[in-house]
């Protein structure tokens, strides 16, 4: 069973709290993960976990540290979005950013991790993903439906790493015109990967909220998100 601990990452800002998960192994290829809006929940830990039994060392920071920590919601209903967006919103991104950059350095650093060091998030943490992609250099990226990728279209052209985009063709938060939109920005990148679940809404991986929840979409993006990153990272 993989072994879960408290990390702090030393940043310019601070230490920034994380959660570190790691495989029966002991070691393997790394990977960041970002929360959803929701912060590190029961859902964030058991993807740390499903990450950890394919044999990756994971790092989950709780991004949302310099306005309250810790911060968590295991959401259940619609009455549980309200905490969450309010957080969400006062959360600068350049922020974000900069202390993704601080985790893909802790965890490159570490001595368990042999291999690339991908960064993968959900949600709130997709549209992170995004973000650090253009801004840092990891060596590939996994994101599920960011919503905040159709205002920052002008960031595509500086992702140079292999990233995989997941969305859903039913999904409030996200029009299909954004994805278009990605579509057409990444127009001749061969790094670039989209795959759009039919029928699939918002958050459909979170097998832990029956708002989202879509479990023939999450095992189809899941099967191709694994592959995806045995490819990268074992190989690097």
């Amino acid at each position: 069973m993989p072994t879960t601990t408290d990390q702090a990452i030393s940043s310019a800002s601070g230490d920034i709290p994380s959660i570190l998960c790691t495989p029966d192994s002991g070691s393997g290829p790394g990977v960041v993960l970002i929360q959803e809006i929701f912060g590190v929940n029961d859902y964030i830990l058991s993807v740390a976990e499903r990450l950890a039994n394919e044999g990756y060392v994971v790092l989950a920071p709780h991004m949302y540290w310099r306005i309250q920590h810790p911060f968590r919601v295991d959401a259940r209903g619609p009455e549980d979005l309200g905490p969450a967006f309010e957080i969400a919103n006062q959360h600068p991104p350049e922020d974000g950013v900069a202390d993704i950059g601080a985790a893909l350095d802790h965890l490159s650093s570490r001595s368990e991790v042999r291999g690339g060091v991908a960064v993968m998030g959900f949600c709130f943490g997709g549209s992170m993903t995004y973000l650090a992609a253009a801004a840092h250099e990891p060596t590939c990226a996994v994101s599920y439906y960011g919503s905040m990728i159709g205002e920052n279209l002008d960031k595509a052209p500086g992702i140079t790493c292999p990233i995989l985009f997941h969305f859903g063709d039913d999904d409030p938060f996200l029009p299909n015109e954004h994805v278009d939109g990605l579509r057409a920005a990444t127009e001749g990148m061969d790094n670039v990967e989209i795959l759009v679940q039919e029928g699939a809404g918002h958050a459909f991986d979170n097998d832990k909220n029956p708002m989202f929840a879509n479990p023939s979409a999450a095992a189809a993006s899941w099967a191709r998100t694994s592959a995806f990153l045995r490819n990268h990272l074992n190989a690097s």
